[in-house]
């Protein structure tokens, strides 16, 4: 149906990179003197070539399933080509995931062939083999074991296999989503919709070449950083360091210096709180000048709009970029020109504040299902606030028949070479999602602009009524509120009720300077029950966001938390996506308050 560009597996894919890039540096890796080790995409090449004898030599074949459970690093990729060229299928999962989650992908999928990050990891897994009758084999990448990863690539140095080329039809990937809702769904991705993806993205960005360094800091087991980063790294040449954890990232930053980033929102909206924080705290000359650097560049950007130019603009712009955006863009490394973000849109002033200072910032949209680019934000065609212009290769539809009344919008339904084959062993699911046509119905809800720019206005299965008929889409509302400095997290509710409420999390950070400035404790638990406190929180909270939405959707009723959701906890998912139906359970009785009602109502 879809004509897939040479190469459209990943196997080939690798070893076209290889022989072009052999000498090229493709990760960085910090050692423990604080230094950068660096590994060619050649020394990469020999270790896949012997992962795949070493997997050839276990019995893996066409089809059967290779698991990993381990965050980025070298070994991922080195399985994962070996996996591939063994024409077998690749399952990754999160290193830090709860276990009945492992075991459940694990069984689901038919892993026959294990890695493990740890021994640590492996002591909880290492049982799984007594349990899951297809699982014959669990490897650690740190051991030097019978069963470390350099024994299966010394087994495979001694018995080299030639790699098995796939068809693009074949499954690469089986990726299972989130979880928000009930069990977690495999999604099946072949080496055609891989391939596709990263090459329609690179179309787009002709800046990205083979002296490209970027910061690896998003999960290779999500579709988004497999393909927006790894495959598509990878294509051109470039090298990738490593984030060892958010808490470091402005350390690696430093090490790494990257050039290009594939990254969230929420990292750019913290480092923008950060800035902001840190010159009101500052004060006095410093601020100032500040202040003036932005309005000048918000001058000469609404200038530039106008298709105009001033002299005098353009001298102040380079004197404040020296005196202060430069000193923004040493704390990235130095050498970053752009971010490419996904997973929610970024917000309007904080995107300008990041083009203003000399750093682009582009939204893109996709989901798991479509590997998972479908639009994208670029340098040649980019509008704040819209999620960019589809792909090369793509047809997207806007379904109004799913939304009443006479909208402007609608379910997005995709049509494409990225779409899925479909969910593993789940037909009728499949049958919900894929229509008879080959159209993908994604769930989220959107419009197209005159100049074919595609703007998300909400989700569909989050979507519901208030009492008075009225639809809420809480995630836009969400997303709002934790752009203010003194919000981390928060989640609305209000289904079938007279109006919304709203679970907060406040930033204890940025509430701490508000306890020290009027003589409170500043301890979590001390600060939710400080009436002064939450009052100032709700009336804050209502006011931005009456600015943006109707009364109706402004919460009127709020519970602050001590603490956050999380991965751990199981309120959000491993792509920090909320689990509504987890926290509503958790928070039942408080939300059952809210509204007068008794506990256990």
């Amino acid at each position: 149906m879809w004509t897939y560009e040479k190469p459209d597996n990943l196997v080939e894919w690798w070893l076209e990179s290889e022989k072009k890039f052999g000498a090229n540096v493709l990760f960085r890796v910090g050692n423990s003197a604080g230094a950068l080790d660096t590994m060619t995409y050649g020394e990469i090449g020999t270790r896949i070539k012997n992962a795949r004898g070493g997997l050839a030599k276990l019995g893996i074949e066409k089809n059967d399933a290779v698991g990993i459970i381990s965050a980025n690093r070298p070994e991922w990729v080195v399985l994962a080509f070996a996996t591939y060229g063994r024409n077998a299928r690749y399952i990754p999962m999160y290193e830090k995931e709860l276990v009945q989650t492992w075991k459940y992908i694990i069984k689901d999928s038919r892993i026959k062939f294990l890695l493990v990050s740890t021994p640590e990891v492996y002591e909880k897994v290492k049982h799984f083999k007594d349990e899951i009758a297809t699982l014959e084999n669990i490897y650690i990448i740190e051991s030097e074991g019978p069963e470390s990863l350099a024994a299966l690539e010394q087994l495979g140095m001694q018995n080299p296999a030639e790699p098995l080329i796939p068809h693009h039809d074949d499954i690469a990937v089986l990726i299972y989503t989130s979880g928000t809702t009930g069990a977690p769904k495999g999604v099946l991705l072949s080496h055609g919709n891989l391939t596709y993806c990263s090459r329609g993205g690179y179309k787009i960005y002709p800046e990205l070449n083979e002296t490209q360094v970027g910061i690896s800091m998003l999960p290779w087991a999500h579709s988004y950083a497999l393909s927006g980063e790894l495959n598509n790294w990878i294509q051109f040449g470039g090298s990738l360091g490593f984030m060892r954890d958010v808490t470091t990232l402005a350390e690696d930053l430093q090490r790494v210096r990257p050039t290009y980033m594939i990254s969230v929102p929420r990292v750019f909206n913290k480092i923008y709180d950060g800035i902001r924080s840190k010159m009101n705290d500052a004060g006095g000359a410093k601020k100032a000048l500040f202040d003036a650097a932005c309005r000048n560049a918000k001058k000469k950007r609404e200038l530039a709009a106008q298709g105009r130019s001033s002299l005098i603009t353009n001298i102040k712009t380079a004197i404040l970029d020296k005196l202060v955006f430069s000193k923004i863009r040493a704390a990235f490394g130095g050498r970053l020109t752009g971010a490419l973000t996904a997973s929610a849109v970024m917000n309007r002033e904080i995107g300008e504040f990041f083009f203003d200072i000399g750093i682009p910032i582009y939204d893109c949209y996709g989901l798991t299902e479509t590997s998972p680019a479908v639009t994208m934000n670029c340098s040649a065609a980019w509008r704040l606030g819209s999620v960019g212009k589809v792909l090369e290769g793509q047809r997207v539809v806007i379904d109004k028949s799913v939304v009443e009344g006479d909208p402007i919008d609608g379910e997005i339904v995709v049509y494409g070479p990225n779409v899925m084959q479909g969910y593993h062993n789940m037909p009728q699911e499949t049958q919900k999602v894929i229509m008879p046509d080959g159209g993908f119905r994604t769930g989220d809800r959107g419009r197209f602009d005159e100049d074919g720019f595609l703007w998300i206005t909400g989700r569909i299965k989050e979507q519901y009524k208030l009492q008075n008929g009225k639809y809420v889409f809480p995630a836009v509302i969400e997303e709002e509120m934790k752009l203010m400095p003194h919000v981390t997290n928060a989640m609305v509710y209000g289904d079938g009720k007279a109006y919304n409420v709203s679970l907060v999390y406040p930033d204890y950070e940025v509430a701490a300077r508000w306890a020290a400035a009027n003589g409170v404790s500043a301890r979590p638990a001390d600060l939710v029950a400080n009436e002064a406190f939450t009052a100032m929180m709700a009336r804050d909270i209502t006011a931005h966001l009456k600015k943006t939405f109707g009364g109706y959707e402004v919460p009127k009723k709020f519970i602050f938390l001590e603490n956050d959701f999380s991965v751990e906890n199981n309120m959000l998912t491993q792509t920090l996506k909320l689990k509504r139906g987890v926290v509503i359970e958790n928070y039942q009785a408080a939300i059952n308050q809210l509204y007068g009602q008794p506990e256990g109502a």
